[in-house]
């Protein structure tokens, strides 16, 4: 018989964009194990605010990662209103289309931002962090 770890239990990722091709991106620089001291990751994709809202109320999500440059509804404005509304809201990574835009990854009070187009270290880099802050020690 084994024992149920934290380790054992995935931690889920939601990776919300209007792009297919966005969230793909994420996906695949993230893949599902991406640091070795962290459980495998689930991802949920998501292409639409309210659905965002209603998993985000539900709970169970380790981390959320919002596309600053999504339509209608865009991550960083998204990430204000989650932050303001949710008692416990998990970390929050904004993708930011301009270096400069981190102003406003900062007023939406996302953990972290990362550039467009993606680059997989920086990514990888900023949700393993953000993941091992927030995960409860064992």
């Amino acid at each position: 018989m084994t024992e149920n770890t934290h380790a054992d239990v995935a931690l889920r990722v939601l990776v919300y964009s209007h792009d297919a091709a966005t969230r793909g991106r994420v996906m695949t620089a993230l893949g599902t194990r991406p640091h070795p001291d962290l459980p495998r990751l689930d991802h949920l994709e998501v292409a639409t605010a309210p659905v965002v809202i209603e998993h985000m109320d539900a709970g169970g999500i380790d981390l959320a990662i919002l596309d600053g440059e999504a339509a209608p509804t865009g991550g960083m404005g998204l990430a204000k209103q989650l932050r303001d509304e949710l008692d416990a809201c998990p970390p929050i990574l904004v993708l930011i289309g301009r270096a400069d835009d981190r102003w406003l990854a900062d007023w939406s009070r996302a953990d972290a931002a990362v550039p467009h187009p993606v680059d997989p270290f920086t990514l990888r880099e900023q949700a393993n962090d953000l993941l091992t802050r927030a995960r409860p020690r064992i």
